[in-house]
């Protein structure tokens, strides 16, 4: 089954709560994961909380052209039961 992330809301500091296409539920803290050239200017909240979930990609993506790889996220992300 591909992953694809159908909802994405912000939560606080770096933290983002996550729907996927397999009914999981889950919160991300991304704040260790943004380094390099497209993350860093996400270090600013006010940027990082622009995010959206692309219809496309079926992840999220910010404005700068970043985005996350759903399996990622899924792997990564703390299931709320």
């Amino acid at each position: 089954m591909f992953l694809h992330v159908k909802e994405a809301k912000y939560l606080c500091d770096y933290v983002i709560w996550l729907r996927f296409n397999d009914g999981a539920l889950g919160e991300i803290d991304l704040q260790n994961e943004l380094d390099g050239e497209m993350f860093a200017p996400l270090k600013d909240k006010r940027k990082f909380r622009r995010f959206r979930v692309d219809p496309e990609l079926e992840t999220i993506v910010w404005d700068n052209g970043a985005d996350l790889a759903p399996e990622f996220l899924y792997e990564n992300m703390k299931v709320l039961a």
